[in-house]
């Protein structure tokens, strides 16, 4: 049982962001109906595969944020496939897209329209740019993606190496940051309506949510006038907390308080660092130099030798790649890594699994993503034979 067994979403989004949003949505349990365009989701072809075949129906970057849902193909352009659409509706708790503003409009399956068939529904969208009903301007209707999102809300300019060009974080965090906020959106709308029995309208900007991503642009430009920029992997009022090459990789140490600084400086043999530099203020006045002295004391050691000899006491950590995840007993342990079956390989995929956990309803990627148009029967057989003590549904295999 999942906590929100009892939720059905209608899912009209693609690529990223939208489906990341759903997909928490559906580790938690929801049941959750990716209405597809014909031809389906753009990302179902995009590399790479298991066994890197022909036969391979889709590719990870969609087995990895579809996972657990159910798929139907539907042209809302047609009126036999809006009407299906309309029927779902009436039926649903939820329905999010991610189409540019406007889009649904012209399907005539705006927010209003979608009202009218269920005063209840929480419609929510995930656009570059928001919609106008929550705050209009000029740049609505524009396309965007993951680069334009941390372009515009500032985390490309505090991004990188100091004498770099503004560089993009590695993860899309513009899609994926935006959908984590969008679901927590839609888990409040539909508190909301539980209390009161009222829908809502959810939005939710990329823009917007890069600019929550860099808040700490904003209030050191509110409190100082100067814009930040990138200075590495260190930070503007925490020292030292940065990144350090070792003989064979990286380590990040983060030991700015007293203490830590104090027990770092005697793992360095140091200690007369730590009476010359007793407080933040003076640390952050000589980072430089300090850096130096750290740099030349880390280079010295191997990775695993520096993590050991900090042992805990100071916060450390090596730099992993992603064998190194796969490695790690905390991943394993944690249920970070989940397989899911991929049709048309003999093997199956690892997806990451679910961060967030609860006792008694815990999340879980919930079976493999779908096919397309796999559950078409399925889900329009559902109107003739739901009831109102509940629905029906199954878990993709």
């Amino acid at each position: 049982m999942g906590a929100l067994d009892d939720l059905r979403v209608l899912d009209l989004t693609q690529v990223l962001a939208g489906p990341y949003c759903t997909m928490l949505l559906a580790d938690m349990g929801a049941d959750v109906v990716k209405v597809e365009r014909p031809g389906g989701d753009m990302i179902r072809s995009n590399p790479p595969y298991v066994a890197d075949s022909d036969d391979e129906a889709y590719g990870g970057y969609f087995q990895s944020v579809n996972r657990g849902k159910r798929s139907l193909e539907l042209d809302l352009r047609t009126d036999e496939d809006r009407a299906a659409f309309l029927s779902l509706v009436e039926r649903a708790d939820v329905v999010v897209e991610n189409f540019k503003a406007g889009t649904m409009e012209r399907f005539d399956c705006g927010y209003e329209t979608l009202r009218e068939h269920n005063p209840q529904l929480i419609y929510s969208s995930i656009r570059g740019f928001g919609d106008p009903r929550t705050g209009e301007t000029e740049r609505q209707g524009q396309p965007s993606f993951d680069l334009i999102a941390q372009a515009l809300g500032g985390v490309m300019e505090i991004t990188g190496p100091e004498d770099g060009p503004p560089t993009k974080v590695g993860p899309g965090v513009g899609d994926i940051f935006t959908a984590a906020l969008n679901a927590v959106g839609v888990l409040a709308a539909v508190h909301h309506r539980e209390r009161t029995g009222e829908g809502q309208y959810v939005d939710t900007a990329m823009y917007d949510a890069m600019v929550s991503l860099a808040e700490r642009s904003i209030y050191q430009y509110s409190c100082d006038g100067e814009a930040p920029t990138r200075q590495g992997n260190s930070h503007p009022t925490l020292f030292p907390y940065d990144a350090f090459e070792t003989a064979d990789g990286h380590a990040v140490v983060a030991a700015f308080n007293d203490r830590h600084w104090e027990t770092l400086c005697a793992a360095m043999d140091r200690p007369g660092l730590a009476a010359d530099y007793p407080d933040a203020a003076a640390r952050l006045d000589d980072r430089e130099r300090l850096r130096a002295e750290i740099a030349d004391w880390t280079r010295d050691q191997t990775t695993a030798e520096l993590v050991e000899r900090l042992d805990g006491r100071v916060p450390a950590a090596p730099v992993q790649d992603a064998s190194d995840v796969f490695e790690d007993p905390h991943v394993h342990g944690r249920e970070m890594l989940a397989d899911v079956a991929q049709p048309g390989a003999a093997e199956p995929m690892t997806v990451a699994g679910s961060p967030i956990k609860m006792t008694e309803t815990n999340p879980r990627p919930r079976g493999r993503a779908p096919l397309l148009d796999e559950h078409r029967e399925e889900i329009l057989g559902e109107g003739e034979t739901e009831t109102d003590a509940g629905r029906t549904g199954a878990e993709s295999d």
